[in-house]
């Protein structure tokens, strides 16, 4: 191999090399500046919309997620608890949710895009207590031998159902909100933002 080969191999070597720290720097200097495009925790809190995956919510199970520094439940209701909310609707102060601005998939039944799927921010409408999980019907739970199941706020003893809305005589005024929210997938619900762009 002549001189003039050898200096090109190492030429060939030389540029190999420094492209390939080149191409590293590069990507070092990126990943910082494309994460710094991603809401941070304060955007977040301020009112950026959360994911929540719920693939493993199991039916009768609640999740809670933070969405502008409130707790949003997510609840997989079951056949039963379903059919608990037409039983309880003479006993409820707005069945329909049309007392207090709500998104317009809340009007219905079971206030949800998906019957099975409640999505609810977890503050109680009276003063701002956080209410208690009261899943179980009848007594089991200290409440009523007629409780069909729901929610307890600890504070002032305001009863909401399975659906979040608040049952007649009770300090709390309205029904829990809906926040609103959508659909990215069968697992996946963005908190925050609709379809409507509310």
């Amino acid at each position: 191999m002549s001189n003039q080969e050898k200096m090109s191999c190492e030429r060939r070597r030389l540029i190999a090399a420094t492209a390939a720290v080149g191409g590293v720097g590069a990507l070092a200097a990126a990943v910082p500046f494309v994460s710094s495009m991603l809401p941070s925790e304060r955007a977040k809190a301020a009112g950026a919309a959360v994911e929540a995956d719920i693939s493993k919510l199991e039916v009768g199970q609640m999740m809670t997620v933070e969405w502008r520094g409130k707790p949003v439940w997510i609840l997989r209701r079951s056949p039963e608890m379903l059919e608990s909310l037409a039983k309880v609707e003479g006993e409820l102060s707005d069945p329909a949710s049309e007392r207090k601005q709500q998104p317009e998939y809340c009007k219905n039944a079971t206030r949800s895009l998906k019957p099975e799927i409640m999505v609810a921010v977890g503050i109680c409408t009276h003063l701002g207590c956080s209410p208690s999980s009261k899943f179980k019907q009848g007594a089991q739970e200290g409440m009523s031998a007629d409780w069909k199941g729901g929610f307890l706020c600890p504070c002032h003893g305001s009863t909401f159902d399975l659906a979040g809305r608040v049952f007649k005589n009770k300090p709390a005024p309205d029904n829990l909100e809906v926040p609103p929210h959508r659909y990215l997938s069968d697992t996946r619900i963005l908190i925050g933002e609709d379809t409507q762009g509310a």
